[in-house]
């Protein structure tokens, strides 16, 4: 037996040293592979693209008329041809008139078409977000016949903010972190064409007259830790919300949004959480920053729990290859006036 079991461990060590060696990836001691562009080049120029586009979209906006308002979540889209579970995603926060939609990292399998298909599909869903909050105007000559099928035909004014943009400019509320899916195989090179950022912040204005916000932190955690940049920019307060020495706003509630688990659902799951110092500092940290709730993804199955005065939850798969089904795979958050909060699974009907 003792000869069989150390031929079966000779032959798995060959097998990682050949995936190792014939690919330009690396394979990390948890068995994942991790991109050619590590988390500390990955947050470095995150970072950069955040300072250099600090406040331009990444404040939003609750009107004094309403008494809450609600975001959307989800996670692990895997996407490659299929666009049916992220357009449903799109509709349900498009209709429900969500103020943002979240994603959880691995929002598409790392190939450049699947990458082409999703932000077609992003595009396709900044023209709708524009048609239907933005006041349209037809840009081209008096005399032709109106397009209705070319976007770029029209600009759109946000009355609200008295901004005015091409459609591709459009500020569709939608935010993602990147996940290993999306780091894999240089996938970051596709996934920053679009999202441009791992690591940012987003201020909800809950009330203008106390200058009062809620703060939704992102964070880079696709390859299981955050990394020595990324805890340096964290010591440093840049995500602390308070840019300035006066402190003249104050945060009302915080949400985190990750990909990689901070708890495992059950002693059975895939065991790729952080590092036990990093999950040391990161628990530390929204203790910190008295965060509400943390967002994750990664597992592929649902958890709750709380620590502390934090609730941690962690999103099942959307997938419709992992999950075919139709099941409770999105999330709303649901804020209220006061401050106060509630959830609710929201039920994804499409089935391939």
């Amino acid at each position: 037996m003792y000869g069989e079991m150390k031929q079966l461990h000779i032959v798995i060590v060959a097998l990682v040293a050949l995936i190792a060696f014939t690919s330009c990836e690396k394979v990390s001691p948890i068995g994942v592979l991790v991109s050619g562009t590590g988390v500390e080049d990955r947050v470095k120029m995150s970072n950069m693209f955040y300072l250099q586009h600090n406040g331009e979209f990444n404040f939003l906006y609750v009107p004094d008329s309403v008494d809450e308002y609600t975001f959307l979540v989800g996670a692990d889209s895997h996407v490659t041809t299929d666009m049916g579970r992220m357009r449903e995603m799109f509709d349900e926060g498009l209709g429900h008139d969500d103020l943002l939609y979240a994603h959880l990292g691995d929002i598409a399998d790392t190939k450049a078409e699947y990458y082409i298909n999703l932000e077609n599909l992003v595009d396709e869903y900044r023209w709708k977000y524009a048609k239907k909050n933005f006041v349209e105007f037809y840009k081209g000559e008096e005399d032709d016949d109106f397009d209705l099928t070319n976007p770029d035909l029209y600009i759109y004014e946000d009355t609200l903010l008295e901004r005015v943009f091409d459609v591709d400019e459009v500020p569709l509320p939608f935010f993602p972190v990147v996940g290993n899916h999306d780091i894999t195989h240089n996938g970051w090179a596709l996934w920053s064409n679009i999202f441009h950022s791992s690591f940012y912040d987003v201020y909800v204005i809950v009330d203008k007259e106390t200058f009062t916000f809620d703060h939704f932190i992102f964070l880079d955690t696709a390859s299981g830790t955050l990394g020595q940049e990324q805890v340096k920019l964290i010591e440093e307060g840049v995500l602390d919300g308070t840019d300035n020495e006066e402190e003249f706003f104050k945060i009302r509630n915080t949400f985190v949004f990750g990909h990689t688990n901070i708890f495992r659902p059950s002693s059975l799951q895939f065991a790729s959480t952080f590092p036990r110092e990093e999950t040391f500092f990161l628990l530390e940290q929204f203790r910190e920053w008295n965060v509400d709730i943390v967002f994750c993804g990664h597992v592929h199955k649902w958890d709750e729990q709380k620590v502390g005065n934090t609730y941690y939850i962690t999103l099942d798969s959307m997938s419709e290859r992992n999950n075919p089904e139709p099941g409770d795979y999105l999330l709303r958050v649901h804020v209220k006036r006061d401050g106060s909060y509630s959830w609710e699974r929201v039920h994804m009907a499409y089935k391939p």
